[in-house]
């Protein structure tokens, strides 16, 4: 299963493991086939760390999102460097659409226990193309919009996210 991830600044496409993550793949597919993802941006970019979309439009927005899913963080992936992985709040299960792309390994976001500090982060895939244009969006220069901190100065629109089988 792959995803077409089609920026401003490119594409990326990322090799989705529903064996690993089925819930969760799922759940990425159904925001994709919905066009959820159309429109929204890359509101989160600290370099070192991570890219983080797919839930707010350019005038920092939060868009309207399905319940919470189960935290899948358990599967054995690892945060590494080009994988995506799910955006959630302090709550382990509180993921909805928002996911990031780990620019290094950040194994600190790596399952430890079942506890509320070990959880750690769904992986559900790994970038296969694109490296040149997630090293693009991590350069951009970032600030503050709100209360939100390291928001792009200049809007980095996701255009659409397609996932296909193959």
């Amino acid at each position: 299963m792959k995803a077409t991830i089609s920026t401003s600044k490119g594409t990326i496409i990322v090799e989705l493991d529903p064996t690993a993550a089925p819930e969760t793949c799922a759940n990425f597919k159904r925001y994709a086939d919905e066009d959820h993802f159309s429109g929204t941006i890359f509101h989160r970019v600290i370099p070192n760390f991570m890219i983080q979309g797919g839930g707010f439009t350019a005038e920092m927005e939060q868009k309207d999102t399905h319940a919470n899913i189960r935290n899948e963080a358990k599967n054995g992936l690892k945060n590494n460097a080009g994988t995506i992985a799910m955006a959630r709040t302090p709550d382990p299960h509180s993921a909805s659409s928002q996911f990031f792309i780990n620019l290094v390994d950040n194994d600190f976001l790596n399952f430890r226990d079942e506890s509320h500090a070990g959880y750690g982060y769904c992986v559900f895939g790994r970038t296969v193309e694109g490296m040149d244009t997630i090293a693009s969006i991590a350069s951009v220069a970032t600030g503050s919009s709100g209360p939100h901190q390291d928001v792009p100065a200049e809007a980095v629109v996701i255009e659409s996210i397609t996932v296909s089988e193959d």
